[in-house]
């Protein structure tokens, strides 16, 4: 049922039930998956013995790895439809159809110059799926987008937007940069010293005085400096890594 485990108008994004593509590669679950927390491992490790997540995508019975990706770009793909004008509803169940699609087509997805790269192959899966959920509406509310006028125009009653034109590369490159960085934050925190990891929070995403982060927490200021430090080097790197595993 649509309704169910969807967030008030007023709260934050739930997050969608995650596709079961591992036994229904085609269809949207009906359940949540039990989240998974990331242990603790040596970062140049990690780079060099876990392979593309792309590449272990392609086996659908790979549940790991369509967790990982679900936890890492549902938000990016929820936030672009509301953006497109989708309501809550219709934006979660863009995701979940996207999901579906990359389900189908990741078998044969390969890396080109002239094809692209797996960023722009999941952007035109988007913008399709956003389209899916427009024409879904009928020809009186098909678009509903950020700047339309309350009384839609003769054209838009009978058209549906240019999928291009509903997110544009730019507007998709600036979400997919935000995105990586919160996707690398939230697997981030469980790893680092739960001390360092408020200091940094404070002061690199609260934007507080360093002096007022240490008076916070009962610290120098040199501690306030080493943990945005120690919490910045392993944040570039788990980016890099999220970068990698897309390649």
């Amino acid at each position: 049922m649509k309704s169910q485990g969807r967030q008030s108008r007023a709260g934050s994004p739930k997050a969608p039930r995650k596709a079961n593509l591992a036994a229904r590669p085609v269809a949207a679950a009906k359940r949540r998956l039990p989240g998974k927390h990331l242990e603790a491992m040596d970062e140049a490790e990690s780079l060099r013995t876990r392979a593309s997540l792309i590449a272990r995508m392609k086996n659908h019975e790979d549940d790991t790895s369509w967790n990982d990706f679900f936890d890492t770009y549902w938000k990016l793909i929820y936030g672009v439809a509301r953006k497109a004008g989708l309501s809550n509803d219709e934006a979660q169940d863009a995701v979940q159809e996207t999901l579906a699609s990359v389900a189908r087509h990741i078998p044969d997805f390969k890396y080109s110059a002239t094809r692209g790269s797996f960023k722009a192959w999941l952007l035109n899966l988007t913008r399709w799926r956003i389209v899916d959920q427009m024409r879904k509406r009928g020809p009186r509310q098909a678009y509903n987008g950020p700047h339309s006028s309350t009384e839609p125009s003769t054209e838009l009653l009978h058209t549906i937007p240019d999928p291009a034109s509903l997110v544009t590369e730019h507007a998709w490159h600036l979400d997919w940069q935000r995105n990586l960085v919160e996707a690398a934050l939230a697997r981030l925190r469980p790893r680092v010293d739960p001390r360092n990891y408020q200091l940094f929070d404070f002061y690199v995403n609260k934007d507080w005085p360093p002096e007022k982060v240490a008076e916070r927490f009962g610290v120098n200021i040199d501690q306030v400096y080493l943990a945005k430090h120690r919490v910045t080097v392993l944040l570039k790197a788990e980016i890099r890594r999220l970068e990698i595993e897309t390649i």
